[in-house]
Parts: C-alpha cells; sequence; structure tokens
C-alpha cells in the first residue's frame, strides 16, 4: 500500500518520470557537442535532443490527458480522513491516506480484514 495512489496522481507521476527522463537524455546527448567529439559527436547530440523531445512533447500529453480527467472526476469526501478527494472509475484511491474507495456497493467490502496467525 505504500507505493499505491489515487490514478490522476500516478498521470502526474509518469509525466513528471517522462518530462525528467527527456530531460536528462537531452542533457546526455550534449556531451557530443560540449566534448568536441567531432561530426559523430553532433550525430548523437542530434539524436539524442530529438529523442528528448518527443519524451518531453508524450509527457506533455499525459499532463494535458490527465488535467482533463481531473476536471471530470468525481469530489467525494474520503471516510477515514474526511479530506475531499478525487474519483476516477469505479475504485480509486484517497490522493491524501491511500484508502480504497468504491462508489459501486457491489464493489465496497464493509468488513475488516482478519488478521491471519
Amino acid at each position: 500500500m505504500l507505493f499505491k495512489s489515487s490514478k490522476v496522481n500516478e498521470f502526474r507521476l509518469w509525466g513528471l518520470a517522462l518530462t525528467m527522463g527527456g530531460l536528462l537524455i537531452m542533457i546526455i546527448g550534449m556531451a557530443g557537442i560540449v566534448f568536441d567529439w567531432g561530426v559523430i559527436g553532433q550525430v548523437i547530440a542530434a539524436i539524442f535532443l530529438v529523442l528528448g523531445l518527443i519524451s518531453v512533447m508524450v509527457s506533455m500529453g499525459i499532463y494535458f490527458w490527465a488535467g482533463m480527467l481531473s476536471t471530470s472526476a468525481v469530489v467525494i469526501e474520503c471516510p477515514e480522513c474526511a479530506k475531499p478527494t478525487k474519483m476516477i472509475g469505479k475504485t480509486d484511491r484517497c490522493m491524501f491516506c491511500k484508502t480504497i474507495l468504491t462508489l459501486d456497493p457491489e464493489l465496497a467490502n464493509t468488513n475488516k480484514p482478519v488478521a491471519k496467525e
């Protein structure tokens, strides 16, 4: 449960990872020009800059998609922490306390889990 989060936060995490990865790829690619590797360095820099640009553009699309999902998400109050959280789909997690939430009564689990010995 430590690494689980709400769907909106997951999309934002992937967008951030692609942004940072794309910028890192661009920085690595610039080594061909900075260290003066000649024509092959320029080719390497061009390839890495294009790959980094593609990664940043994909992350921009993911951020846009997450924003559009966030505007149409249902805002509910978490029963555990009492904070308002956005929910996408039938089940999601609280953005703050990571509690599993659902609006579908068939998927709701009202029983507390029993500890196995």
